[in-house]
């Protein structure tokens, strides 16, 4: 059954890719950013865009008070046993390399997860993960608008126990300017160092 859960996930994170890739920017002479992106896929207003969320002080808090800098944002949550600390982990040592270059970008965990995952939860998680990392969690509602924005995927598992269970989700990090809202994503392949470099020349071409 979990390898089922498994393909079925990974099918629709391939159709989700696909449907990210057909937002092709066809004025890429005007896209500050064309020289930055990889392959067809470019960024587009469609993906990224309002939310209401909690963060770890139990604060309720939107898009622009969190997208106050260069944010990389990642949607995850606090249970996964592998994949989230790992994908978590390479953002912040990328948020490290980037401050050794002088840029200064932040961290920001989106919980997909609110049943488990209570403001106090993410906030302790985002603190162990890096100082700088935002956490941020909300009512189911408030989670599905943000995750719908930037076209996540996540599923519940199936679980005889309620407080024991694994969520399928998408795994992509996604690079958000202040100004120019969401630029590009990041497959979990890159390394800390990789990510760094792609990020910095968006930043350069931003400034």
């Amino acid at each position: 059954m979990s390898r089922l859960y498994a393909l079925t996930a990974g099918a629709l994170a391939v159709a989700m890719l696909g449907a990210i890739a057909t937002f092709v920017y066809m004025g890429r002479g005007d896209d500050p950013y064309a020289a930055c992106r990889q392959g067809q896929i470019a960024g587009s207003g469609d993906i990224g865009g309002a939310f209401e969320l909690v963060n770890g002080a139990g604060e309720t808090v939107t898009n622009a008070d969190v997208i106050t800098k260069p944010s990389l944002l990642y949607f995850g949550y606090t249970f996964c046993p592998d994949v989230c600390p790992l994908d978590v982990s390479r953002n912040a040592a990328a948020i490290d390399v980037l401050a050794e270059r002088g840029y200064d970008v932040q961290p920001v965990f989106i919980s997909i997860d609110p049943e488990r995952d209570t403001p106090e939860v993410v906030g302790e998680f985002a603190e162990v993960m890096h100082p700088e990392m935002v956490g941020l969690t909300g009512s189911p509602e408030q989670v599905k608008t943000a995750s719908q924005a930037y076209r996540t995927y996540y599923r519940k598992q199936e679980s005889d126990d309620p407080d024991y269970y694994l969520v399928d989700h998408s795994t992509f990090s996604y690079l958000v300017m202040p100004e120019d809202g969401f630029v590009d994503f990041f497959r979990r392949e890159l390394t800390p160092e990789q990510m760094a470099d792609r990020v910095g020349c968006f930043l350069d071409a931003a400034s």
